[in-house]
């Protein structure tokens, strides 16, 4: 059974980076909750405590790829939407973009106004699903 969702934490940010993290969390505030991850292992923990709206996860980490991390999500917390933070995408990712099924993927550099739009539009998604289930 799957935590309930917890209306004021909404959005969950994966970065191993603390700016970055700092910089999307100040970017969506006020109108998004989020809690900041720095690994995918502590996002993980943090899944299993917490349900997302949606997760926002960079693609290279240590300890772990963006991808891989997203494709666990689809299967665990398959209504939660995902979006991945990318440098650059190469055909050789197909097969794990295919498995992740990200709603959408952001190059860096990202505006705020580009993030902002992709996490509401993330949210619209996922709430127009709950309002079907």
């Amino acid at each position: 059974m799957n935590p309930p969702v917890d209306p004021h934490a909404t959005v969950l940010l994966v970065d191993d980076e603390e700016t970055l993290r700092e910089l999307f969390s100040d970017a969506l505030q006020p109108d998004f909750q989020t809690d900041r991850a720095g690994s995918v292992k502590e996002a993980e923990a943090l899944l299993k405590e917490r349900t997302y709206k949606v997760v926002v996860s960079d693609h290279n980490m240590p300890g772990g790829d963006g991808l891989s991390f997203l494709a666990r999500v689809r299967k665990k917390y398959p209504a939660t939407v995902r979006l991945l933070v990318t440098n650059h995408l190469e055909s050789r990712f197909l097969p794990s973009l295919s498995e992740a099924e990200p709603f959408r993927y952001l190059l860096k550099p990202i505006s705020v106004p580009d993030l902002r739009k992709a996490v509401r539009d993330a949210t619209a998604l996922y709430d127009q699903g709950a309002a079907a289930r």
